[in-house]
């Protein structure tokens, strides 16, 4: 039987700080809209506070966490044990995306591992924090992190990163709207 947390308690952060990889998910309020999850990792996770998360958002072939924020806020990150014993974490709460140059970046930016292909950094208000068995998780075991994104800055270079983003990250799939990117 699952389990329900007031607040991330240090148990609870230093077994979500040995995942490699945790899931992201929103959707947007239309009905007809899409539900994005995506994968995150390369120790891009901070637990700020008993309540409060946020992770480098990372420019990428989309932009839907973002504009599902910017339309209603919703956000769930997952966790789940690929190696040990099965468990599953989920945060759910209210995102807010924090963009390079504001007050509150300056405020984050040093507690993050921020990449060159950061494009935001994702904070959440957690608001209802749970676990579940995760019997059904596969044991897989760690290899290594892709470098394939830092490859792909180096190709495209840091100062086309701006266009790239205004061209291909400006609109979710269902065309809602995301950040101004610089």
């Amino acid at each position: 039987m699952g389990k329900i947390y007031n607040e991330i308690t240090p148990e609870l952060t230093s077994w979500v700080q040995k995942q490699h990889v945790f899931f992201v998910a929103t959707a947007p309020s239309a009905v007809e809209g899409h539900v994005n999850c995506s994968p995150k990792g390369l120790d891009s996770l901070r637990i700020l506070t008993p309540q409060t998360v946020a992770y480098a958002d990372l420019t990428g072939s989309g932009a839907e966490t973002i504009a599902h924020i910017r339309d209603n806020g919703r956000i769930v990150l997952m966790f789940c044990a690929f190696e040990g014993p099965p468990k599953i974490v989920r945060f759910h709460g209210t995102g807010e995306t924090v963009l390079p140059g504001t007050t509150l970046w300056k405020e984050l930016a040093p507690k993050m591992h921020l990449k060159p292909s950061t494009r935001a950094i994702i904070l959440i208000h957690v608001t209802r924090i749970s676990d579940s068995c995760g019997y059904g998780v596969p044991i897989m075991p760690f290899v290594e992190d892709r470098d394939v994104i830092d490859r792909w800055v180096e190709t495209k270079g840091i100062e086309n990163l701006s266009a790239y983003r205004r061209e291909k990250n400006a609109r979710s799939i269902d065309g809602l709207p995301t950040a101004e990117f610089e």
